[in-house]
This record gives C-alpha cells, structure tokens and sequence, in this order.
C-alpha cells in the first residue's frame, strides 16, 4: 500500500469564536464527578419493582398460562398479561413512508398472546413491593406450551415449506438497484472476483440496560422518566395504553450508551401499564442477562460481491445479493435493508449494477436499529471485495480503489448526485501515512499487517420522512441564554453540540448557556437521536433560532449606536461596533433594553430537512439521504500463526466531518467507533443456536477492553461542505463504519488468507491457515 497522491485540498474556514473550539462539555463535570443522574438512578416514595415473564420457547402455542399464585403472593400488587390488553400492539413501522407497506399482523404484541415467536418474548408484567418479591413472582407463573417447528437460518426460511413466522410467508422486505446492464458489464470485464461475506448478530453492550421509572401525576398524566433514544414514542406508548395521546409525558435522562439499542420502545409500556393499573410509582431496571435477552440485535447479514473488472482497474459491472436476518418481528428491518442497499457497492463508480437484497423473519432474537444501521453490514463486505479485486490484479489496493472512487458530482448506486465533497483518495492517504511502515517482528510465528478501508455513510433520516426538528432559543436579561430541545444526548454531546452553536451566534461563552432536553411535553419536539441526524436536524433548528434572537438584538444595538445592524457584532457578551471595537454595550444592558420595549427575546424555530417522493422497491431511484460522511480508516495488525491471535497495533481513523462543531468531541466519537467497529471485527458475536442466545452476559458475549487496543488516532478533517450548521456533517455513525473492514483487510495482508466472516476468531484464523496449507 502506498500513501502517495494528491495534496489535501486547501478550505479556508470563516473563523468562529465558539465553533470549532475543543471546549469543555456542559455535561462534562457531572459525569466525571459522578452526579449525572440515569435512569437506573431515579427512585420514589411508595414505590413498585417491576419484572418481565418471558418466553423459554423460540416457536409454541401457549397451552395455558396460569398467574395465579403469583398474584396471591404477599407483596405482589398486580400481575398483568394480554389479556389485561387485548389490543396492545408495539408499531414498529411507518405505514406507507418507504413505499412497502407493513404486513398485517407482524407488528410485535407489547404481551405474547397464544403464541411465542423468539425465546425472552414477553409474557407477563410483575409489580410487587420489592425486587425479591417480584423475581420470586416469576417463578410462580405457570406457562405449559406446545412446540412448534421453527425456522433459524434466513436461507432456509425462504424456502418453500418453511414455517411461517407471519402470513403469508418470511419475507420481510426487499429492494433492488437496477442500473445500466450488469450483464452486459460483467461480459466485458478481463477478470471476475466473486466473494460471499457473512456478518453476526451483536449486542449493543451500552453502559447502561434499560430502566425507567413510572407515576400518575394529579393531572392523571402518565410520566415516564427512562434512558430513550426517542421521546416522541409517548404517542405509540399511550396507543398501546389506550390514554389520549396528552396523558403520557415521556422524561429523558442523560443516556449511558444507546448505539440504535435505545431507539425502540423497551420499558416504557411495561411501566405506563403498571402504574395506571396500580396508581403507584413503578420502576423497572434490567439486569444484563436481560438486556442481552431482550433487546434488538445488529442484524446478521450474508452478502454476495461479484464484480467484473478490466485489468487497467476500472470496474465494469457488479451483482450483488444481501440477505439479512430479521429475527421474529420486523422493527426497523426494512429501513435498515435500505441502507444497506444504497450504500452496497460503497463510494465507487459502477455504472453497470444489479443489487437484490431482501429480509428475512426467523425464530431468532430480532433485529433492529445499531450504530452504523445497515452501512456497516455493506461496508464490510464491499471493502474486502475491494482488496480482493486489487489482490487478483496484482495491485495496490489504494491505487485501485483511485480508479475508481466517487468525486463531488458524481451519481451514486441509486443515481444520487454527491454535491458535498468527496475526499476519499486524501482520507485514506492521510490515514496510511499516520499507520507508517509496518512494525517489524522477529519470531517467524507472528506475522505483520496493514490494511484500510473507505467508506460513506448517510446522516440525517431517509427523506421522504419529511424530517423536522424544534428548538427554542431565548437570551435572559442578565445575557444569559437558554436552549430548549427534545433531543435526547446519548452521550455523544448532542446536547454541547446545540449549546456551542448558540453561543457562537449569541456572542457569549459556553458556560453561559444552560440546556434543558428530551422533554415530550416540556422542549420542542426534535426528533429521534438516531441516523446520525442531531447536528444536521436540531443544529441548524436552533441556528435559525438563535439568529432570530440575533437579529432582535442587533436591529435594537442599532438604533442604540445610530448604526446600521450589518455593522454590529456580538462577541464576549457585549455588542460593538465592528470598525470600532472601543464603541460597545454589555450584552445585559442590551438585553434589559429590548425587555423594557417589549421586544421578542425567545424565538422557537422549525427545521425542515428537504424530502422527496417515495422510491420504487423494484428499482431505488433518486435521492434517498440529505448527504453522506466519506471517510477512512487504517489498521495495523500482528497475527499469530500458532494460537491464531489478533493483535490490533496501530489504529487511525480518517474523517471530513465538514465543520467539527467541538473537535475533542469528534475526537471522541472516533475513537468509541473505531472500538465498536474493531469489536464487531474481532470478537463481538452474540452466539444463536436453534432461536437461543448461548451468550448471555458480559462473561461469554466479549468486547474489547482497553488491553485490547490502541488508541485510535484521529484526523479530523473540514471541507465545510455539509449540510449541516456552519457546513458540518454527520460523525456518530462513520465513526465506527470502516473500521471493521479495515482489520479485517488487514489481517488478510498478514496472513495471506481471506476470512469471509465475522467475528475474526483465533479459530477461524487457524481454520484459514489449514485451509491454506491444504490448497
């Protein structure tokens, strides 16, 4: 592999005076003094525990379920199942928006009724006076079931005769890309590379599990205090409640890791029923095991490159197939078999492609949203194709993928222009010569290597949702400022991100905003902290409401100074005449005048995200994503041929983030995806076998510690060409995307052998190597 090319391209940025400074979190000093309050952390006088009966079975009838004992159980208060709630439905789709309609009857039950469709199914709600109380309720359920056959490869499900998870049979979803003639591209190909890629189920394995905390208020309003990545689920929880949509106010906490996990309803149904069934607080917390359990997984994927390519590079045509394992609900599986589709051949030219990609219903632990939602799946496969193809040419990967790398301008897969800029080319020589030459080793058993990978990745949702966000910006009369949004933080500083975006407008220094956020009744309404879209969503919301706040205060600075407005600034917590600095007024007194005239100091903004019609299923068309993140990510890498061990030496991870809003912030999103992606490639795998989870806790589902890695080096780019405030794009999601493919291309140049799948295990490194050995 080679670092040499073209320059980085030189953007002159406007200067900021709190934008793009590595300043202090506003939420830093709670968490590292440990007075951030989670959700786990709420409790209340009075107050009931809460536990959830599951189902032991992947597929049965429910013969009979008998509650009885645990509701005489002294110190139980109420034992609900379905047949408190007969129409109690979990709706995990949105009907119409992406042109394939949501199956009848497939939505999840909040309680299983008659049947079970996947081992740690909810059957039955406990509310009793202690914890104890209620894990000894659990016992007492009686459930006899009646198996029933199950299906637990997405390969056999589609097969004729399969048993049916939901009428009229176990497709979920499906897409394709038509472009050009694949055929015929793949006929004038010299050389065609074809690959099968499989990627596990993983867990989502946050600080945090879930955990909420429920009381009916005087008003009889239902309030929900819980780690979410939505708060705008009230209305679906009061559907699922049977209350008016106004009954149920849904309180976020500051979130200890969401990673897509917290994106679904988890325990809040569970909560809103128990308390309005028993009038009293009630909390629910899950134990790891539970969590693990219970939750949504990444979705496993098997995905199939076949590529034609002339001997000069250039790649002629592609055909490739995705399979994905939707576990025994839908949830968020036809959306993120959407992203995968759209980024399936990745940030390359092909003007010739078919792609066929469909998901499938199991008796399996579902699936549903992860960081990365889809582009991660596609992305490990489409980069070790790369590398292959390069491999079989005789070439340098990075010269390869030069040939043919997108450029702004350019149409993708689907026929999306790229207006932002593309840096792939300089992304990944930037981060190979940060890697260096590899480290050299003397034993003959430890081998040596690097590998890379590039990558785009949408931010902001799919836009015929018609996404919007609120935020409500307002100055005191003091100078100082407030921002209202419901955005929930997940620890990634979405909160900061909001505040810095206000401060730079208003003039004022950070530690003069206070934030108030995730609020369903309380903060404008924002949105879900999810796909990346934040920054894009709720920063350019309270952009435009702080510059109307602005704008109020300069028209009045004005004619205070005898001015015109555009001659103004607002900086330091004063405004001053530009050309004279000297001439200027506290931002208080400023404040205090525009008060005392009545003047409008609080302003509430609505952020529109352009959209677009629905796309065809049978051939994705036009313009999916508002933009896309390109990015790069290097890896060094030492293998051990006799234990088959991984060693992760060096790790550098690339990005044009357009404009960083907090550069330590990006810093850190970087470098917790380059360990999330690193994970995903070396050891993260939630083990399933016949529909149940063999690991069940922290102690056999491994993740990397900090033995287990570098510290990621990150280079943070700004090509000012997002479509977010201040030009800034999406980094919450690349952040993690190529660095899985990127370890993996590197332990493929270490040891001369491809492994197709994830996780790369000591295992399947030995298995590799023999395979090898025999020929």
């Amino acid at each position: 592999m080679t670092a040499k090319g073209r320059a980085l391209p030189q953007v002159d940025l406007p200067p900021l005076r709190q934008v793009g400074r590595p300043l202090r979190r506003v939420d830093a000093l709670g968490k590292a003094v440990g007075a951030t309050v989670y959700a786990g952390d709420f409790t209340m006088p009075n107050m009931l525990h809460a536990k959830v009966f599951r189902s032991s079975e992947p597929s049965a009838c429910i013969k009979q379920l008998d509650v009885t004992k645990a509701q005489a159980l002294p110190g139980v208060a109420c034992v609900l199942t379905a047949d408190e709630l007969p129409d109690g439905k979990l709706i995990t789709d949105m009907p119409g928006q992406t042109g394939q309609e949501r199956r009848k009857g497939s939505d999840a039950p909040v309680l299983a009724a008659g049947r079970v469709r996947f081992v740690g199914e909810p059957i039955a709600l406990v509310a009793a006076e202690t914890l104890a109380i209620a894990e000894q309720a659990l016992e007492l359920i009686k459930i006899e079931y009646e198996p029933l056959a199950g299906v637990f490869d997405p390969l056999e499900a589609m097969k004729p005769g399969a048993p049916v998870i939901h009428e009229p049979d176990n497709i979920v979803s499906s897409w394709k890309i038509r472009k050009g003639n694949a055929e015929a591209g793949l006929a004038a190909a010299d050389l065609i590379v074809e690959n099968t890629f499989r990627v596990p189920f993983i867990d989502h394995a946050y600080i945090e599990p879930e955990a909420g905390v429920a009381w009916v208020d005087d008003q009889q309003v239902i309030n929900i205090r819980v780690c979410t990545q939505v708060v705008e689920h009230f209305r679906s929880i009061a559907q699922a409640v049977g209350v008016p949509h106004n009954k149920v106010h849904v309180r976020g906490t500051m979130i200890g890791g969401g990673f897509g996990g917290k994106e679904d309803i988890t325990v809040e149904i569970f909560l809103a029923l128990l308390t309005k069934e028993t009038n009293r607080p009630v909390r629910l917390a899950y134990t790891r095991e539970e969590s693990i359990l219970a939750h949504s997984k990444r979705h496993p994927f098997i995905i199939t490159h076949r590529t034609g390519v002339k001997k000069n590079g250039r790649i002629t045509g592609a055909e490739i197939k995705m399979i994905s394992d939707s576990g025994a609900y839908p949830y968020l599986s036809p959306y993120v078999l959407l992203y995968a589709t759209v980024t399936s051949c990745g940030p390359y030219r092909i003007e010739n492609l078919k792609v066929d990609s469909v998901s499938v219903a199991t008796n399996n632990p579902f699936t549903s949203a992860f960081r990365g939602f889809g582009g991660a799946q596609a992305a490990v496969a489409y980069e070790q194709q790369m590398d292959e193809m390069a491999k079989a040419l005789t070439m340098d990967p990075l010269e390869f993928r030069k040939i043919n790398y997108l450029k702004t301008g350019d149409s993708n897969a689907i026929g999306q222009q790229i207006k932002s800029a593309v840096w792939l080319e300089e992304e990944a020589m930037q981060a190979l010569a940060a890697l260096g030459e590899k480290k050299s080793v003397s034993e003959d058993a430890i081998k040596v290597g690097q590998g890379f990978a590039t990558t785009m990745q949408s931010y902001g949702r799919i836009m015929w949702f018609h996404d919007t966000s609120r935020s409500w910006v307002g100055i005191e009369q003091d100078g100082t400022v407030v921002v209202r949004c419901g955005a929930p933080d997940l620890g990634a500083g979405q909160a900061n991100s909001l505040c810095q975006i206000a401060a730079e407008v208003l003039g004022v220094s950070l530690t003069d905003v206070t934030f108030y956020n995730s609020d369903s009744a309380v903060t404008p309404l924002a949105g879900t902290t999810t796909a990346t879209r934040q920054l894009y969503m709720s920063g350019n919301a309270t952009l435009k409401a702080a510059k109307m706040v602005r704008k109020v205060l300069l028209d009045r600075a004005a004619e205070h100074f005898k001015k015109e407005p555009n001659s103004l600034d607002l900086a330091d917590n004063k405004v001053f005449i530009k050309s004279d600095p000297q001439q200027w007024l506290s931002l208080a007194d400023l404040s205090k005048m525009c008060a005392a005239d009545g003047l409008k100091l609080q302003h509430l903004a609505l952020f529109r995200a352009p959209f677009t019609d629905k796309l065809n299923p049978e051939n994705l068309q036009g313009n999916v994503f508002p933009d896309f993140t390109f990015s790069a990510h290097a890896i060094e890498v030492a293998v051990d041929t006799k234990t088959g061990e991984i060693t992760v030496l060096k790790s550098v991870g690339c990005h044009d983030v357009g404009r960083a809003i907090n550069p330590i912030a990006v810093e850190g999103q970087i470098q917790g995806g380059s360990a999330q992606g690193i994970g995903y490639a070396l050891m993260e795998e939630v083990q399933v076998k016949d529909g149940v989870t063999r690991t069940p806790s922290l102690s056999e589902y491994l993740i990397p510690t900090a033995k287990d890695l570098p510290t990621t080096k990150a280079i943070i780019l700004e090509s000012g060409t997002g479509v977010g405030p201040f030009g800034a794009k999406g980094i919450g999601e690349p952040a993690l995307t190529p660095a899985a493919p990127a370890v993996a291309n590197a332990v493929a140049n270490a040891i001369g052998v491809r492994i197709h799948d994830l996780p790369l295990t000591p295992e399947r490194v030995l298995a590799a190597l023999d395979h090898a050995k025999k020929g």
